[in-house]
């Protein structure tokens, strides 16, 4: 069974900064792409970054020169340093890995972490 567990949420004021941290747990053969989405009650899930097995990275608009996707493949990790924080990112972030590939799917599945809220206030 394979687990996303994300860490480093909380509360932080305005223009202040915080790193996310996710891990993958499992009987994993290979994770291809990961990334972070963020979602505010009663709004949809918007992608934040994503990151490839090669480590191109792509970035929504409203996080482009603010947010920073990286990841470390032997640790089976990814992170998201957020700097310049407003308040219109307070939302709970996730973490995805779309296709991974296990012992017991080995055609790949999609999974998810459970989230970590991050909350942008004075």
């Amino acid at each position: 069974q394979v687990q996303l567990v994300e860490s480093g949420g909380g509360l932080v004021q305005p223009g202040g900064s915080l790193r996310l941290s996710c891990a993958a747990s499992g009987s994993i053969f290979s994770i291809y792409d990961m990334g972070w989405y963020r979602q505010v009650p009663g709004k949809q899930r918007d992608m934040v970054a994503v990151i490839t097995s090669g480590s191109r990275t792509n970035y929504a608009d409203f996080v482009k020169g603010r947010f920073t996707i990286s990841r470390d493949n032997a640790k089976k990790m990814v992170y998201l340093q957020m700097n310049s924080l407003k308040p219109e990112d307070t939302a709970v972030y996730y973490c995805n890995a779309p296709f991974v590939r296990t012992r017991e799917f080995p055609d790949g599945r999609d999974y998810w972490g459970k989230g970590t809220l991050v909350t942008v206030s004075s």
